[in-house]
């Protein structure tokens, strides 16, 4: 083989080099390009799911707090009615025990304010104020404990029944 044969044979080599070279460039970026538009598409998928588990999330959060609503208009109602009643039990001591009559009737007014807090209030204020009537009236504030731990329990049985009622309703 002559020398110029080798030049030629070298420089065929060198331009062969180059082009691998280019294409393994080309394919890098090429690879780069796909990675980079996957990244993206992946990132808009995420964030879809992540708005779309907000919007769920949100509108659940919207039932339950709806849902808390209701059932605390309920328990004021409830107590409410309670409050009547122990006005009404404070009328029947008046002739005999007026001191038991005023305690009575003292404790129903704290009732009736326990009410209109659980109605238009936080439980803070619901708790605030059953700290303070205990501080200031503890014997009747054990008592309306007793009365309220009766009617709690008749509330959630006639919760339950009428939840079987509705199931059955439905069946």
């Amino acid at each position: 083989m002559s020398e110029t044969d080798l030049h030629t044979d070298d420089r065929a080599s060198q331009t062969l080099t180059d082009q691998i070279a280019d294409a393994g460039q080309q394919a890098k970026e090429r690879a780069g390009q796909a990675f980079r538009a996957s990244a993206d598409t992946a990132r808009e998928r995420f964030k879809e799911a992540a708005d779309a588990a907000s919007d769920v999330a949100s509108e659940a959060a919207d039932q339950i707090q709806e849902h808390a609503r209701k059932q605390q208009h309920a328990g004021a109602d409830f107590v409410d009615r309670l409050a009547r009643n122990i006005r009404e039990a404070s009328r029947a001591f008046e002739g005999d025990a007026p001191f038991a009559a005023r305690s009575i009737n003292s404790a129903a007014g704290y009732v009736e304010d326990a009410a209109d807090k659980l109605r238009d209030g936080t439980l803070g204020d619901l708790i605030a104020g059953a700290r303070d009537f205990a501080r200031r009236q503890p014997t009747a504030f054990l008592g309306l404990s007793v009365l309220a731990g009766f009617a709690v329990i008749r509330l959630l049985k006639a919760s339950d029944e009428d939840s079987a009622k509705e199931d059955d309703n439905h069946e």
